[in-house]
């Protein structure tokens, strides 16, 4: 009996226009409104390159009072500098491959090229999410370590409560409106289900689906931070509470974004073929920059040693994501739509 290979399931130029019922635009970070896609950052995610540059003016300054006016020619008003400054973000070029022997079952049922086209995009889409919470981690480390931990409430000696919520909210002072959604590891989300302050409010379809706690819209996802510290059943979850437009999210088109490899060499002369996805992503967390200080250094097969090089630094893993040296935040606190909870797990 004949065996279907990658090469006969999948043609690269039909395969690009199937689309996976898993894409980024269907995770609740997105359909809550917490990441937006911005044709600009679609742009500069095609222009090439390592770094972009996002300019932008800073508020008035709404400290300074007004001038009293006068009717004495010679007294001369001085204006004010509207100041403005530069958030960096890094575009990511990532890639993913699987051997036909990892996609044996989707190359044996029907439609093989959308069977497998869906596994990738379930792939991907758990990346980006990943890549989301990776960030706002490093946006927290970097926010203890440089900013006196003003986004944080550290509740961690306590389980959940209303009040530990409201005392993240509130660390935003008056500008508390922002936020409208809440990312937390399970544990926390099973604390807020036995308090009964889980409500649920319609999905598109009309059904009662999506949770909510205070009006947030509730996002559970087991890589939200939760530390065991000495005490394995002692465990802190870090909650993550947004505001609309927390991220900007970019997506260009690498040069091939789909290709099946062979080599007919590998298995001792026997073949292996391979699907390849690329991706090229911006994700970035308003009101910062990436500086890229420290940057993983990723030694190959060939026993690289050394410092990082400029290879590395093209793409950030995700754990330079999480690192607090990587982050600097360039607005004040207020214009940052983002706040922490801890709490004890």
């Amino acid at each position: 009996m004949a065996t279907t290979r990658l090469s006969d399931a999948v043609i690269p130029e039909v395969y690009a226009d199937y689309q996976a019922e898993n894409t980024p635009e269907k995770t609740a970070f997105f359909e809550s409104g917490v990441v937006v896609r911005n044709q600009m950052l679609d742009q500069k995610a095609n222009t090439g390159g390592q770094e972009i540059q996002v300019p932008f003016w800073r508020d008035l300054d709404a400290s300074v009072e007004p001038n009293a006016s006068n009717d004495d020619p010679a007294d001369m008003a001085a204006p004010n500098k509207l100041g403005s400054g530069i958030q960096k973000a890094r575009i990511s070029y990532l890639n993913q491959g699987y051997s036909a022997s990892d996609l044996v079952v989707e190359l044996s049922g029907s439609d093989p090229m959308q069977r497998i086209r869906n596994r990738f995009g379930t792939y991907w889409q758990r990346q980006w999410q990943r890549r989301v919470i990776a960030s706002a981690v490093g946006v927290l480390a970097d926010n203890i370590a440089n900013d006196a931990g003003d986004m944080v409430y550290d509740g961690s000696a306590t389980n959940w409560s209303r009040q530990a919520f409201t005392a993240a909210v509130f660390t935003l002072g008056d500008a508390f409106g922002q936020l409208s959604a809440i990312a937390v590891h399970s544990l926390a989300y099973k604390q807020m289900i036995d308090a009964d302050d889980i409500d649920f409010i319609p999905d598109s379809k009309g059904n009662l689906t999506i949770p909510t706690f205070m009006g947030q819209r509730v996002i559970v996802d087991d890589s939200m931070p939760a530390v065991a510290a000495g005490d394995p059943a002692s465990i802190t979850t870090t909650a993550v509470l947004f505001g609309a437009g927390a991220f900007g999210y970019g997506e260009g088109t690498p040069l091939v974004p789909e290709e099946v490899e062979r080599q007919a060499r590998a298995g001792n002369g026997g073949g292996v073929e391979t699907l390849w996805e690329r991706k090229t992503w911006i994700l970035h967390p308003f009101g910062y920059q990436f500086t890229g200080d420290d940057i993983t250094n990723r030694a190959n097969a060939n026993g690289r040693t050394g410092a990082a090089t400029a290879e590395d630094e093209f793409s950030p893993l995700l754990a330079d994501l999480r690192k607090a040296a990587n982050w600097n935040r360039v607005v004040d606190r207020k214009n940052v739509p983002i706040a922490f909870l801890k709490i004890k797990g």
